[in-house]
């Protein structure tokens, strides 16, 4: 450990993939500083972090709103002197058919999934490239890959953000910073835990491995593409669904 550690955000870290990142990443050795909306909460997953031998700090804000989340991304750099690794995590829907969905439901999702992340990810370039180092994941979806009926603005933010990172990869490949997407199938969280039975059997039939995924199975690819030597991975998008959605 020590002044050398890497600094690791993670938004969303309250609960479900957040959290099980967050652990992972403090596990494997990184003082992880983790953002969501409700204090509360996060002083529960920083004390669970700290009790296994991990470092961690709680930041609430709301990633929703622009400049209050990117002087919280300041404020963090200044405190920690440094900031490795960003992981925009936050999401939320508002599921509706395409026709009875409101500007407002459209404008919320947008507006958490996928401008937070542009605005995570500009508020903390200039840091990176200072130390020539940035490890950048954005947790996108199956569903922006293949699209979801109900789902227009979620997968609409979840598909922006791959191409938002691969612009992203390509702009600051050259000062050691990548960027990548981890994009979740069906896991086990408060947003999966109240599917019906039949919906969640016709989910496995279609995966090659028929179970539905955990926290930890995303967290292991968060921890694969931020490591210090996958440094030539950049601009992609690994699928974690079972085998859900190739092609």
């Amino acid at each position: 450990m020590g002044d050398q550690t890497r600094v690791a955000v993670v938004t969303g870290a309250s609960r479900g993939i957040g959290k099980a990142v967050a652990m992972r990443l403090a596990a494997d050795g990184r003082h992880v500083v983790l953002v969501s909306r409700s204090a509360g909460p996060l002083e529960a997953v920083k004390a669970e972090i700290e009790g296994a031998g991990g470092e961690a700090s709680a930041v609430a804000a709301d990633v929703g709103d622009r400049a209050a989340w990117a002087a919280a991304l300041e404020g963090i750099v200044k405190e920690r002197g440094r900031l490795d690794i960003l992981v925009n995590n936050a999401g939320i829907t508002r599921d509706n058919l395409l026709l009875r969905m409101s500007d407002e439901e459209w404008d919320e999702v947008v507006s958490v999934n996928l401008t937070s992340a542009f605005v995570g990810i500009r508020a903390c370039a200039r840091a990176m490239m200072k130390q020539r180092f940035g490890r950048i994941v954005n947790i996108a979806s199956t569903s922006g890959l293949v699209g979801n009926s109900g789902q227009a603005n979620y997968a609409a933010a979840k598909s922006g953000l791959v191409g938002l990172s691969k612009t992203v990869a390509r702009e600051l490949g050259g000062k050691g910073i990548t960027c990548n997407v981890v994009a979740p199938g069906f896991i086990q969280t408060d947003m999966t835990a109240n599917l019906p039975e039949d919906v969640t059997n016709k989910v496995k039939d279609m995966m090659a491995i028929k179970r539905l995924g955990e926290g930890g199975d995303i967290a292991a690819a968060v921890a694969y593409v931020t490591a210090d030597d996958a440094g030539f991975l950049t601009g992609q998008v690994i699928a974690v669904d079972g085998g859900m959605t190739m092609y």
